[in-house]
């Protein structure tokens, strides 16, 4: 698709007292970094650097307003005069980069992993270990007056606004609905009582700091809760938010406890900007839309067709802190793609570890991962164009070296030309995208269908060698595994192999799963590829007309023509070490289309009957017709030696290490090798 301008996304939008640039909005994201050492010196550069990449307002990750309100022990709070000058680190490297922010405030409620938590009733959250205490009376005061000192804080600390989070299930959106409400006092009850938390909260904020200062409210337009509300109550809470102050008013989609996947790649684009469409009618401020939206095309899309005002993009910023100016610049394919793979934001935030991304190591690292000029040009000839190799080049090449990368495939990507085959990861073709466009501007000399050999990299031709040669299948050492029925997942997902109508999996890991996913829907169309489809799926009302979007509606499956067996050694629930934010998805999806898992399985052969098994010390055969094997992978590194001791040579990615085609190391390996050579 071309397009030349992008004439509703860069408009600048008058709210009045202050003018946003453009349309595009980094929504809030937890980095980690909040609670780090160091943490705010770290946070300023990373918010500085999109603001130079002309966003037009960035939201901070989450901070709460008092003790109760963390996400976890010691999360970030801003609660008294003497955390603000750490903030105001942030807000002066931003305004000196020309942009503006606002401060999330998040109370976590019956979320909040500690014994602290609070709720508006004591009922646990079904992803959480601790029960909430129940705000008394005074509680709920108290509450809303720490919410209005936060923002007069943020205020000081120099903040162009807050977002006051009202959704996701956290505490404010847990006072709306009666799943979580159960009080009979004002705050309970009717749904004017439910709201007046809200309500109350806008509208001292707004006194207490003035009229010249952003307020946005998150707003959960699509609670996907049986309970949730109606949409003719987000309607009105929408116009008392209105009445209350807020500057604009985001758009919030489902709980954190539900089911039903809204962020991740399975989910298609821009899925739910319908959703925000429907309030239009009902309040005059400002709309924000959100969730799966990734590149231009379909934001200009969505402010074109009138579904909001704003676009909030939270990981699009993550993959590329550019992505405004490149839009600006008309440079689309230089955009650093969201895949939605979650793997290095979201995931590792649940792991306590620092947020970043898959595709853009640099993200939250840019105090720390800096790219200078080499002082000395070397000749650098890297072997495999995969994750790592196509980073590694990248990253040298722009630094000023000379560098030739090898393959001996016809298409650059290596392993990413597997995973863009599984439904739910085409976004893979983005990435593949992005380095098609940047590896040639970077003056990377590229070399497919090149098979390499030691020859050619000594004598002088290069001065360092970089292989990246990725892995080869591990085989599985049992009677058979020779036999034609026993086949590697690479020459399944590549279409050597026609796959019969009944199949076993071996191995249980991601690339397991994967296969088992593209096994399943290789006769039908995948049901996330139309977002009527999608909705259907799932089970979420296309008219959003029942409570929560989702109250008596029945998800559609669509089983699978074959029949699939999904097998692991280990004794443990199939996809437990799969993405906390994904692996229930895929763990969802199969057993809707009835594959069947077995865990604690031992393998004895493979025959013409198919393959025999022990489960639970009672030996089966399964009468399948191919055996798929996903049980792990070696290291390809056949050159290394031939060219130790006689040029220097590094390992990077697959090649050093192999492991569930783990593309966030190598990117990140093939990165960091090419700003130290």
């Amino acid at each position: 698709m071309v397009q030349s301008t992008f004439a509703h996304l860069l408009a600048p939008l008058d709210l009045g007292f202050t003018q946003l640039k453009n349309r595009v909005v980094m929504g809030s994201m937890h980095t980690g970094l909040e609670e780090a050492k160091d943490g705010f010196a770290k946070m300023a550069e990373f918010y500085a650097t999109r603001a130079r990449g002309n966003v037009a307002l960035i939201v901070t990750g989450g901070i709460a307003p008092n003790r109760a309100g963390w996400v976890a022990p010691f999360a970030a709070r801003l609660s008294s005069k003497s955390q603000v000058n750490d903030h105001q680190l942030i807000t002066s490297a931003v305004h000196e980069s020309g942009g503006k922010i606002a401060m999330q405030i998040l109370h976590a409620g019956r979320y909040g992993y500690h014994p602290l938590a609070v709720g508006p009733s004591r009922i646990r959250a079904p992803i959480n270990k601790f029960t909430p205490w129940a705000l008394s009376g005074k509680g709920v005061q108290k509450t809303i007056d720490d919410y209005v000192n936060c923002a007069v804080l943020a205020k000081e600390a120099g903040y162009d606004g807050v977002e006051i989070m009202g959704s996701e299930g956290y505490l404010i959106n847990e006072f709306l609905v009666t799943h979580t409400n159960h009080r009979k006092d004002e705050w309970g009850g009717s749904f004017t009582n439910r709201m007046r938390f809200a309500e109350e909260i806008v509208k001292k904020t707004r006194e207490a700091v003035g009229e010249k200062f952003i307020i946005i409210y998150r707003l959960s337009m699509l609670d996907l809760i049986p309970d949730g509300n109606l949409p003719e109550e987000t309607a009105a809470l929408a116009q008392a938010i209105e009445a209350a102050g807020a500057t604009i008013i985001n758009t919030g989609i489902g709980w954190h406890e539900v089911r039903i996947p809204t962020i991740a790649a399975k989910v298609p684009r821009a899925a739910f900007t319908w959703v925000t469409h429907q309030l239009r009618q009902a309040v005059n401020l400002p709309l924000m839309t959100s969730n799966r939206i990734n590149n231009p095309y379909d934001a200009e899309t969505v402010l074109a067709r009138n579904d909001a005002d704003l676009i909030s993009m939270a990981r699009p910023f993550l993959a590329d802190p550019n992505f405004v100016r490149k839009t600006q610049e008309n440079e689309i394919d230089a955009i650093n793609t969201c895949i939605a793979c979650n793997q290095a934001c979201l995931d590792y935030v649940f792991q306590k570890k620092r947020a970043t991304c898959m595709v853009n190591p640099f993200a939250a690292y840019e105090t720390e991962l800096v790219a200078t000029p080499t002082k000395k040009t070397k000749k650098i000839a890297v072997v495999g164009a995969g994750p790592a190799g196509m980073a590694c080049s990248l990253q040298a090449a722009k630094r000023g070296h000379q560098v030739t990368l090898f393959d001996q495939q016809s298409e650059i990507g290596g392993q990413f030309n597997l995973a863009k085959r599984i439904p739910g990861k085409q976004e893979f073709f983005e990435t593949l995208r992005y380095f098609s466009h940047q590896l040639p501007k970077a003056g990377v000399n590229l070399q497919l269908n090149t098979a390499v050999d030691a020859s050619m990299l000594l004598d002088g031709a290069f001065d360092h060698v970089v292989l990246a040669t990725g892995i080869t299948p591990r085989m599985l050492q049992i009677p058979g595994s020779s036999h034609p029925k026993a086949v590697t997942y690479i020459d399944v997902l590549q279409g050597k192999v026609v796959v019969g109508d009944k199949v076993a999996i071996i191995g249980a890991g991601g690339i397991g799963f994967d296969v088992a996913e593209f096994l399943s829907h290789a006769d039908a169309n995948h049901p996330s590829i139309e977002i009527k489809d999608f909705l259907a799926y799932w089970g979420i009302d296309p008219n959003n007309a029942v409570r929560g979007g989702v109250a008596n509606i029945q998800p559609i499956d669509i089983p699978s023509k074959r029949e699939i067996y999904l097998l692991q050694r280990k004794n443990e629930k199939l996809g437990a070490r799969l993405g906390k934010t994904t692996g229930w998805i895929h763990r969802t999806e199969l057993k809707r289309k009835k594959v069947r898992m077995f865990a604690g399985v031992e393998y004895q052969k493979i025959d013409d009957e198919g393959l025999h098994i022990v489960v639970d010390g009672k030996t089966q055969v399964l009468a399948v017709d191919h055996v798929v094997i996903c049980a792990g992978q070696l290291p390809l590194k056949t050159l290394y030696e031939p060219l130790q001791g006689k040029v220097p040579v590094s390992l990077v990615g697959g090649a050093e290490l192999a492991l569930e085609l783990d593309a966030t190391r190598a990117i990140r390996q093939g990165t960091e090798l090419a700003l130290a050579l």
